[in-house]
């Protein structure tokens, strides 16, 4: 997985004009956790899919703007988290271990 990491409010304003063509995808995550790291890994492992863009947001580093993003979105912040963010709102948003590229994919196709 190639990411984008995620660390200022200014990006985070970019990432949402830029959903408006390309969805967005926000991994927070946790150094500290042991579910999110397994997580992490998974999505590692992965082959970035064409056409989204993922972005890494370390939320021990960035607790501020893990917390501006639970507001801007209107989720209900967890770790591990991820948002699928398609014309600036989150479309899906799925936390632990139930975080699976295929069902973030089958979201950005039904959207």
């Amino acid at each position: 997985m190639n990411w984008n990491n995620l660390h200022t409010k200014d990006q985070l304003e970019s990432l949402k004009a830029r959903s408006v063509e390309v969805p967005q995808v926000i991994f927070k995550h946790s150094v500290r956790c042991s579910i999110s790291s397994m997580v992490k890994g998974r999505l590692d492992r992965e082959n970035d899919p064409a056409g989204i863009e993922f972005h890494y947001l370390d939320l021990i580093n960035n607790r501020s703007l893990s917390n501006q993003v639970a507001e801007d979105f209107g989720v209900v912040h967890e770790s591990p988290q991820v948002l699928l963010i398609r014309n600036g709102k989150c479309i899906y948003n799925e936390s632990h271990t139930a975080i699976r590229l295929d069902e973030i994919l089958a979201q950005e196709m039904i959207s």
